[in-house]
């Protein structure tokens, strides 16, 4: 199993998620977050003042997923959450060693 954690642009979410439901993810965790990477955020004017934008709002998208399935969702992924521009995210890949769920102790990708 592998938990797969998505930082995405928040106009990209609903292209994200239905990718995802086609290729076959059932489940998935959606958080609002605010950060940045390289780009380190920009400068905007409010009532003509500047100030910086430091902490950009993102959306992360988690879900543990049978090891087989992991290739196609990092592919449905990048295929609708990329524009080519700096800002579209990343993808993280961390190895699951146990699921259970609780309601009936199902172990391992049974429990998904």
């Amino acid at each position: 199993m592998t938990k797969v954690e998505a930082i995405i642009q928040p106009a990209k979410l609903e292209a994200v998620k239905e990718a995802l439901i086609e290729t076959g993810v059932e489940g998935m965790t959606i958080f609002d977050i605010r950060g940045h990477g390289r780009q380190k955020g920009h400068t905007e004017h409010y009532r003509g003042r500047e100030y910086t934008v430091d902490l950009l709002p993102k959306i992360k998208i988690e879900m543990v997923l049978p090891d087989e399935r992991v290739d196609a969702a990092v592919e449905a992924i990048l295929r609708s959450a990329g524009s080519g521009k700096i800002g579209d995210g990343k993808i993280f890949l961390s190895k699951i060693d146990e699921a259970i769920r609780i309601r009936n102790q199902e172990r391992g990708p049974a429990a998904l």
